[in-house]
């Protein structure tokens, strides 16, 4: 018989056994050192609308699946958006927050979502976890569980569950085997690889050498000034949010050495003006958070995009996720790639209204992923 446990803390799980659940391939954001780092750093915290609420399984006292999982004041740091829905429960009087939220806060990409000891029985666990979640739901008075930016046949694990599946839509570059940057660009039209060299060019003309720091190079002086880049960014916008801080990025390349990657901006007279935080393992790249202090033409794509690509070649990545949104990313070698997510909504009403959306929805997602494809294979 399955049990499952509820945490409050990731530090109620043991961090060695949690890692082994992870395993070595996995997306680092997974991994106890990342999201231990997010509740020391007051990242995640009730009042930024994060209670830690992590769930185990346990079969004979062995610890035998896990996932990490929080409960929700409001629908901020999710990246598959759902205020909506909040909305039209209220109309319906049904209260929406709390909800339970399976996923990594900040960051949208894709991993299990249901950490296993023995791959060979993640279908029995998904069930467990599954049925688990329903449980949970009815004991705390939970409108709605949300399992976010879960690999494909997990999702569809839980779709014959019974949760309802959504699609959305990322940009993601991905390896084709390429030997070299220009070997990459060889498969842009002509007029395209024209922009994109002089988008290149364009940092050697103003004297900016980008570099990318690991392990030992990132310095403490590199750390405050991705913190400065990352909070000079966010505040410029009026829908920015702070979901990070300066002890989580210390946190983190502290302990993370050999995941955490930082490409480094200088100007020309060696001052750093940009950066983007970056993590890599089990042969992907995945960029989250960028800043900067200076405004250069074309200065966002090359840190962001063409410098990291040419590394993920030379290092023979298979995959790089530079995050969520952004249509200009498709003209920079980006392709549409599916994201999926699953639902159980408790009451009947909210349930068979969100369902019939999502399924209108998916309809639209997946012609848009096509049609882009398509479109792409004529230029």
């Amino acid at each position: 018989m399955i049990e499952l446990r509820v945490h409050e803390s990731i530090r109620d799980v043991p961090g060695a056994e949690w890692d082994r659940l992870v395993g070595a391939n996995a997306p680092p954001f997974l991994s106890f050192a990342f999201l231990e780092a997010l509740e020391r750093s007051g990242c995640v915290a009730p009042k930024r609308g994060w209670l830690p609420f992590h769930l185990t399984l346990w079969e004979d006292e062995r610890l035998v699946g896990a996932a990490p999982a929080y409960l929700k004041g409001n629908s901020e740091g999710e990246f598959v958006f759902d205020w909506g829905w909040a909305e039209f429960a209220h109309k319906l009087r049904v209260r929406y927050y709390p909800k339970l939220v399976l996923a990594i806060p900040f960051t949208p990409a894709t991993g299990p979502r249901v950490l296993v000891a023995n791959e060979a029985e993640r279908e029995r666990m998904v069930f467990a976890m599954a049925e688990g979640v329903r449980r949970v739901l009815d004991a705390q008075s939970l409108s709605s569980a949300h399992v976010l930016f879960l690999r494909e046949e997990e999702a569809a694990f839980f779709a014959r569950a019974g949760y309802a599946l959504r699609l959305g839509a990322q940009y993601q570059w991905h390896n084709q085997g390429y030997g070299s940057f220009e070997d990459f660009l060889s498969t842009f039209p002509s007029k395209k690889r024209t922009q994109i060299r002089r988008e290149r060019k364009e940092m050697e003309h103003r004297g900016i050498r980008i570099a990318t720091l690991r392990g030992d190079e990132i310095t403490s002086e590199v750390l405050e000034a991705m913190c400065e880049f990352y909070e000079h960014t966010v505040d410029k916008f009026h829908w920015g949010r702070r979901y990070l801080n300066r002890p989580f990025f210390f946190d983190i390349a502290a302990r993370m050495k050999e995941n955490v990657e930082i490409v480094l901006a200088r100007n020309a007279s060696g001052r750093p003006i940009a950066g983007a935080f970056n993590l890599a393992g089990g042969g992907v790249l995945y960029g989250r958070y960028w800043g900067a202090v200076e405004e250069h033409p074309f200065l966002h794509f090359n840190v962001c995009y063409y410098h990291s690509i040419e590394r993920c070649i030379e290092r023979k990545l298979v995959r790089f996720e530079p995050g969520a949104g952004g249509e200009h990313k498709r003209a920079r070698g980006f392709t549409p790639t599916l994201t999926h997510s699953v639902h159980h909504l408790v009451d009947p009403r909210l349930n068979g209204a969100i369902r019939d959306y999502l399924g209108r929805e998916r309809e639209h997602v997946e012609r848009v992923v096509r049609g882009e494809e398509e479109e792409m294979e004529k230029e």
